[in-house]
């Protein structure tokens, strides 16, 4: 592979805010990515570099919206080898590139992240979330990168955004049946941010994240129907 791929016309015309031609690029990319049976973990963090700045470079709200999900729609056509490696590619990217978004571009790639954290749910959810060590590595990938409790090269911002998501997220893959759902498992990375994180307010954050009344039901326990509080007034 090499740096191929990130050089190739391909990635630059993702950039295109031509539909067509970036429709095209997509496909061309989805493609090329099929047909991988392993990706050096190298050479997918220089796609993903190449796949950021795409997104950087393309205007409009609706076209950005668009390209973002059909991003996120790539998971779905990885095989098993470089489905990981491409998601720990992906938050290792905005992990490295969160403190140079500027305010204008924000909102693009607040949107990029709430849809691969849907597709990495979607991911593990196959086959009744049975791949166990999937589901453990990717958890490891959430605690080594954006929700990382003490590493100073990951900013809040970016633990912010994820916890705020998480639970939204979650729901939108699993619904109201959490039989076969790793709850415990899936909300590891939030529950060690809670007991290590080096900020008060993060801790907070990932506390409130915690007590969600959706949470609670998932964790079975008893939620008020009129909420909290109630007793307080």
């Amino acid at each position: 592979m090499a740096s191929e791929p990130q050089n190739s016309p391909f990635i630059k015309n993702l950039a295109s805010s031509e539909k067509k031609i970036r429709d095209q690029a997509l496909s061309s990319l989805r493609t090329y990515l099929s047909a991988q049976k392993q990706i050096s973990q190298l050479d997918i963090l220089k796609l993903w570099k190449g796949l950021f700045y795409c997104l950087w470079m393309q205007d409009k709200p609706v076209h950005q919206q668009r390209l973002a999900r059909d991003l996120a729609g790539l998971v779905g056509v990885l095989q098993g080898n470089v489905e990981l490696p491409f998601l720990e590619a992906f938050w290792r990217t905005m992990g490295r590139e969160w403190g140079g978004i500027d305010a204008l571009r924000m909102d693009k790639y607040l949107y990029l992240i709430r849809q691969y954290l849907n597709a990495s749910f979607r991911l593990l959810s196959r086959n009744k979330w049975g791949d166990e060590s999937a589901i453990d590595r990717y958890v490891e990938i959430l605690e080594d990168i954006p929700l990382n409790p003490t590493d100073p090269k990951i900013l809040n911002g970016l633990r912010y955004h994820v916890l705020d998501i998480y639970v939204d997220e979650m729901e939108k893959v699993c619904g109201e049946d959490m039989g076969d759902v790793p709850v415990e498992k899936l909300l590891e990375p939030v529950e060690k941010l809670k007991r290590e994180g080096r900020d008060r307010s993060v801790r907070k954050s990932a506390e409130e994240c915690l007590g969600d009344d959706r949470v609670r039901r998932w964790k079975g326990e008893e939620v008020d129907a009129e909420g909290e509080g109630e007793d307080d007034k």
